[in-house]
């Protein structure tokens, strides 16, 4: 096998680790709440507590490879992914379970990003869209398959099997990167670590994702108001900080390309949010409506039979009609899914909340594979990987973000109109109005894709193709 089909596999492997970790939970929020006693913002952070570990250090992996080599950070990241795994599968509180579920995302943090730059680097900027379909068709088997067999495993063994699951994903990999990958000597010149801009960065992005928490937390508002504040201000002196800085932790510098920008924000407004309602529905479904756990999550199959097609789609499409288009169906069909959401009062409307998914499955698609095939079109291969270390961390911000802030609306509007428990009639009222107001936020995008210059960006295509001849 070609070594960069080789170093392109095992990172897709990694990929489907990360998004595993992303859609396997949900299904078994009901059965961790029951056995621990867990609120809905404490089961919130069992999914955010991961994503801020993967937030934590991706900043880190463009140094983290530079002086200890991309084989020597991969091979320990998975190990340290593998032991986290095991300990969540074993933790007997609520309170373990997230600060194994935070070590297993700073294990499997660096995957993506170290994968990904030592894949692009292997690829010319013409074959790069080709790419990104590949590697998006290949991580749709994560969330496609994750939730049903995650649903199956709570049903007839228990939420800690969906932990163990990971464990043989991870040690394949492992295997693969030890057999496969190149050994790369650290190199002398590496620049120090920026440890103060890493301290800054992982406190604001901590307390962020705490304030906002918090705030959905009853008699906990004005403490939440407050930690927001103060990581707001963490971010502020982070980003002021890094762009005076010549050689700083995270290259921020490279947001101001006009296509990564725009894309890094398309990912953060769709598939960001979809994240955030796949949490609400999966408690909805199963809270409320009363369905099992292996019927929620074979919801996520139509989603992604609909979002193979979508990437399909935009494999063929892309270079003839640009990004422009794609974006614009994209954000319309998610928002139309969500809507569709409306309509579900019962755990036997399974073909309709098929549908729904289907068409969120299919919008979400569009989008995120489009912003994959256009973030990385005009940077340069010596910038890749701090480009790919602003684009993942972007991506699990987005996740974090539509998580909490989800969560943060459930919380709000379930204590505004006294609701203590799930099983409340009023409970379903609530739920759809946070789907409405998630089918709202997906038009915000519409607004980007005025200030995409797509002739420019098949024009750009062009000038790839024909040098290549």
């Amino acid at each position: 096998m070609e070594y960069r089909k080789k170093v392109a596999a095992i990172y897709l492997l990694g990929f489907f680790v990360d998004l595993v970790n992303m859609f396997i939970t949900s299904v078994a929020y009901p059965g961790i709440g029951h056995a621990f006693g867990a609120s809905v913002a404490q089961l919130a952070w069992i999914s955010t507590a991961y994503i801020l570990g993967l937030t934590i250090v991706i900043p880190a992996s463009a140094w983290l490879a530079a002086y200890y080599g991309s084989k020597t950070v991969f091979i320990f990241s998975l190990i340290t992914f593998l032991f986290a795994s095991a300990g969540a599968g074993l933790s007997q509180s609520i309170e373990a379970l997230i600060a194994w579920r935070l070590l297993q995302g700073l294990g499997g943090g660096l995957l993506i990003p170290l994968g990904q730059s030592m894949t692009y680097q292997l690829y010319a900027p013409a074959e790069r869209p080709g790419l990104s379909s590949v590697i998006m068709l290949v991580g749709l088997l994560a969330p496609a398959l994750s939730p049903a067999l995650g649903g199956l495993i709570v049903d007839s063994l228990s939420w800690r099997a969906i932990f163990y699951l990971n464990l043989p994903f991870a040690a394949l990999a492992l295997l693969l990167a030890a057999c496969w990958l190149h050994p790369d000597p650290p190199r002398s010149k590496a620049a120090s670590l920026d440890v103060a801009g890493l301290l800054a960065g992982s406190t604001a992005i901590t307390l962020l994702l705490l304030g906002l928490t918090m705030l959905g937390s009853p008699g906990e508002w004005l403490a939440g108001a407050t930690v927001l504040a103060l990581g707001a201000v963490c971010a502020v002196v982070y980003v002021q900080g890094a762009l005076k800085k010549s050689t700083p932790l995270l290259n921020l510098r490279l947001v101001a390309e006009p296509l990564l920008r725009i894309s890094m924000l398309m990912y953060l407004l769709v598939p960001g949010v979809f994240m955030g309602v796949s949490l609400l529905a999966m408690l909805y479904l199963q809270g409320v409506l009363g369905m099992t756990a292996s019927m929620a999550g074979g919801l996520m199959l139509p989603w992604a039979i609909a979002s193979f097609a979508a990437i399909s789609l935009t494999g063929k499409s892309y270079r003839r009609v640009g990004p422009k288009p794609l974006f614009i169906a994209g954000a319309l069909l998610q928002s139309a899914g969500m809507l569709m959401l409306l309509r579900v009062h019962s755990a036997s409307q399974m073909a309709w909340l098929s549908g729904a998914y289907a068409v969120m499955g299919f919008g979400g698609a569009l989008c995120s594979s489009t912003a994959q095939s256009t973030a990385f079109l005009r940077i340069a291969d010596g910038q890749l990987s701090q480009a790919s270390a602003v684009w993942n961390i972007n991506r699990q911000i987005g996740f974090c973000l539509g998580v909490a802030v989800l969560g943060l609306l459930l919380n709000f509007l379930l204590a505004l109109h006294g609701i203590g428990s799930l099983e409340d009639p009023r409970a379903s009222a609530v739920f759809h109005w946070c789907f409405a107001l998630a089918a709202a936020s997906c038009l915000l995008p519409l607004v980007l894709c005025l200030r995409i210059d797509n002739r420019a960006v098949l024009n750009l295509l062009f000038h790839f193709n024909e040098s290549k001849k």
